[in-house]
């Protein structure tokens, strides 16, 4: 009888760049699960918010956890962060698990799952807030899908849940949300620059 067994590794070079990248040390997690039972996205996750706790903790290879979809599922909703009697910033090593899938350029685990992510920040970046109506349009068109989901469209406009037009004036606070934003990629670029 074969047993495979894990030894743990939580010092590898990819465990430290996401503690490196989140500012969180996730041998502290004490694995109570708190953050996957607040998670409202774990129905969807491959991975729960714990799973990933531990398979850090193990230090199980990379691939396993970039080509999650749990990293993308994620809504960065701080809800199990909230819920960590550990005081981990659980959303944090999410974040920076896809920051570093991003820098890999390692696949994701659902086909256009980074489109929609980059789609979604471009919008939220533009005007201060979401329009569904022009996400889901540009998703479909960049995803060469253009009829996806068309059969919901009239329901949602009838109901008046999905607003056609996009905010006009720009949302109250865009302007501000721009200046994260490019504070945000100045910050990525000199991030760049400092590790080549």
């Amino acid at each position: 009888m074969s047993v495979n067994a894990v030894v743990p590794a939580p010092g590898t070079p990819f465990v430290k760049r996401v503690e490196g990248l989140s500012g969180q040390k996730v041998l502290k997690c004490i694995q109570c699960g708190k953050c996957s039972a607040g998670c409202p996205a774990a129905f969807a996750m491959d991975f729960t918010p714990r799973q990933v706790m531990r398979a850090l903790q193990l230090g199980l290879p990379s691939d396993e956890l970039l080509g999650a979809s749990t990293i993308w599922v994620c809504l960065f909703c701080q809800t199990c962060s909230v819920r960590c009697p550990m005081e981990l910033d659980i959303a944090g090593v999410m974040e920076a698990l896809r920051l570093v899938a991003i820098e890999d350029k390692h696949p994701a685990a659902q086909k256009n799952i980074a489109l929609f992510h980059r789609l979604f920040l471009w919008g939220i970046a533009r005007t201060g807030r979401l329009h569904e109506f022009g996400l889901g349009g540009m998703f479909n068109v960049r995803s060469r899908q253009p009829f996806l989901n068309v059969s919901h469209l009239p329901k949602m406009l009838f109901s008046r849940r999905l607003p056609v037009l996009p905010p006009w004036p720009w949302s109250k606070g865009a302007g501000e949300v721009r200046r994260i934003f490019r504070r945000v990629q100045a910050a990525q670029k000199a991030s760049r620059g400092s590790h080549a």
